[in-house]
């Protein structure tokens, strides 16, 4: 069990992608050395906060244009002198239009660039469906080698661009543009590497989830304590690779599990969970996310209640998968 950001705290909003670029000077004054590689949206994905925190860092944000193949292309080559490049775009684009870039300049020859992917997921709103990315998560997992990351809030972020820059190899890292509330207390949170967290502690049923999805699952799971039920939560953070033995643990312990992410129910992390479960542990799985469809334009949070992509959500589908427990 972890401590979480609750009690007399005030909870603070903050956007996950906000901690890429304040991260990135953080290592960059503890002489690692980072860089970043961006497609003309630094303000966005934050990397120009990386720039302008030292006059000292201005000339390590390299600003490709609107180009994101070649901005992976230049990621590869930074890569390939020692350096621990940074690619960062809106994950429509880093993961879908530089796919075929990413597979062979980087996960190929096993190259150490760390991409993070902002604005990813139907929370980028108004955006609309062209730019609201749901299938990274399935688009990265396909790459051999490559790790795959969704950070629950801005604590998590931090610690996730951290390790990702210690890590020798590939890593696919996604952030969202809303703002959500902490999870977790910057004070006692610790990453580890390919380890999902339990969050909170249950016995009827287990919810797996990432990213935003992490916040209401807590939340779902407190509404249904009122109602007798007891919902054990689990942040897997990293989807690829998964955490089998903490997910084998709750098939083992729960029977029933229900995953929550903000991504196509294909291919992401309610896919993962099942492959694990199907081979290993059988029990009744039921995924909250979008159902194979494109996104559609408006406030992100209109969008997400459209989609099912809250604790309401999550609160019926474990109600639901009770009755579809083994007895």
């Amino acid at each position: 069990m972890v401590k979480l950001a609750t009690g007399d705290k005030t909870l603070e909003k903050k956007a996950t992608r906000a901690a890429l670029g304040a991260t990135l000077a953080e290592l960059a004054r503890e002489a690692v050395p980072v860089v970043a590689v961006d497609a003309d949206l630094s303000g966005s994905t934050t990397t120009k906060k990386f720039a302008d925190a030292d006059p000292a860092f201005a000339d390590r944000l390299f600003n490709c244009g609107i180009a994101e193949q070649n901005m992976i292309g230049a990621a590869a080559g930074l890569a390939a002198m020692g350096l621990v490049p940074f690619a960062s775009s809106f994950a429509m684009f880093a993961a879908g239009r530089a796919f075929e870039q990413v597979r062979n300049s980087v996960g190929y020859p096993h190259l150490n660039v760390k991409i993070g992917a902002t604005h990813g997921g139907i929370s980028v709103g108004e955006d609309g469906a062209t730019h609201q990315c749901c299938e990274d998560f399935a688009l990265m997992r396909s790459i051999p080698g490559m790790t795959v990351i969704s950070p629950a809030d801005d604590t998590e972020a931090r610690a996730v661009v951290k390790a990702a820059a210690e890590y020798e190899g590939p890593v696919y890292m996604r952030f969202g543009r809303a703002a959500v509330e902490d999870v977790y207390d910057p004070a006692t949170y610790k990453f580890e590497w390919g380890k999902g967290i339990t969050v909170r502690g249950g016995h009827d049923v287990t919810v797996i989830a990432n990213g935003l999805l992490v916040g209401e699952a807590l939340k779902a799971a407190a509404e249904l304590e009122v109602e007798g039920i007891s919902v054990r939560v689990i942040d897997m953070h990293t989807i690829k690779p998964i955490d089998r033995e903490l997910v084998l643990k709750a098939a083992g312990e729960t029977g029933a599990i229900v995953t929550a992410e903000e991504h196509n129910i294909l291919g992401g992390l309610g896919s993962a969970v099942c492959e694990v479960v199907a081979e290993e542990c059988p029990v009744p799985v039921l995924r909250v996310g979008v159902n194979d469809v494109f996104g559609k334009s408006g406030p992100a949070a209109e969008v997400l209640n459209y989609f099912g992509l809250n604790a309401v959500s999550i609160a019926d589908k474990a109600r639901a998968i009770l009755s579809m427990k083994k007895q």
